[in-house]
């Protein structure tokens, strides 16, 4: 066995043990995240993570990686978004340089067969994430904001994660020694076929509750008072309770809290808040929806 596969089998003993690996990373998991990490881990599954935008996701798979201290490979997903961007595709100028090499240096007939077959060589092959995480393996996959790709793009990878294993035509098949932990996240702009679900664990991520909140944005900027950290924290929860075009995600928070420390303010109160709204809020329509509620019902305790 090899280091690398030794590293993927010291797994952590159960969830609390994650738990506390992941808090080592700076990230705060709630029970129900760590308990769905581990399994996903131990009965290696894919772990889909759905939820409004905000909520940790993609921050859950950057901090498995330091956790597990395996590398990250991301796939950020896209509309139109095709195989030959996600897995692999060959490098045609490097390839066009060593023909040109092969016919300066031949003295006599070519033997056409083998020259193509060496065009065609691992050396030539540009590994995109999907054939890097099966090549680096044991690492995280993270394939992120699933639900912005096609139904073509979810049948082609629902195959590759079944199979942790990928045919190149002109190479030969590519098979991982170890499954990659993959992390797929989705915002939810779309449903994602039921197909490509159940080969996964699911979670549904939520907001973190206040007290955690506070214990992020303390964690992250550890000069923030306990009293500034709850009043933004606080107020956030607020805003995520009215009708916004995009309610704030923790990275809003996070914002919101270290402008307000670039200002010098130690209390979150009327006048701080209009000068710094625009670290929290991206839509005119929301800013204008919260000053027609009122900043103070926005801040009162």
């Amino acid at each position: 066995m090899t280091a690398q596969q030794d590293r993927v089998w010291q797994l952590p003993e159960g969830p609390e043990q994650l738990a506390k690996a992941l808090e080592g990373t700076g990230y705060l998991p709630d029970d129900g995240i760590a308990t769905a990490a581990f399994l996903a881990l131990r009965m290696h599954r894919p772990l889909f993570c759905e939820g409004e935008p905000g909520t940790g996701k993609t921050a859950l798979a950057q901090a498995l990686a330091q956790a597990l201290d395996v590398p990250l490979v991301r796939l950020q997903c896209h509309e139109g978004i095709d195989a030959g961007q996600a897995l692999y595709d060959w490098d045609f100028p490097r390839q066009l340089l060593h023909l040109r090499t092969v016919e300066a240096a031949n003295t006599g007939d070519l033997d056409v067969e083998a020259v193509e077959a060496s065009l065609f060589t691992r050396r030539f092959l540009l590994a995109r994430p999907l054939l890097q995480a099966l090549e680096d393996a044991p690492c995280v996959l993270l394939v992120d904001e699933v639900d912005r790709a096609d139904d073509e793009f979810e049948a082609f990878l629902l195959e590759v994660l079944s199979e942790h294993a990928v045919t190149v035509p002109e190479f030969g098949e590519v098979r991982a020694t170890v499954p990659p932990l993959t992390v797929l996240t989705s915002n939810r702009t779309r449903e994602v076929h039921d197909a490509l679900k159940r080969r996964c664990l699911y979670h549904w991520v939520e907001h973190p509750d206040l007290a955690r909140e506070v214990a992020i944005l303390r964690r992250r900027l550890p000069e923030l008072t306990e009293v500034l950290a709850r009043q933004v924290a606080g107020a956030v929860r607020r805003l995520r309770e009215m009708e916004l075009l995009k309610p704030p995600g923790v990275a809003e928070s996070l914002d919101w809290a270290e402008a307000l420390l670039a200002l010098d303010r130690t209390v979150l109160d009327a006048e701080a808040a209009a000068r710094t709204l625009g670290a929290v809020l991206k839509y005119r329509e929301d800013a204008d929806r919260v000053g027609t509620a009122g900043l103070d019902s926005l801040l009162a305790s």
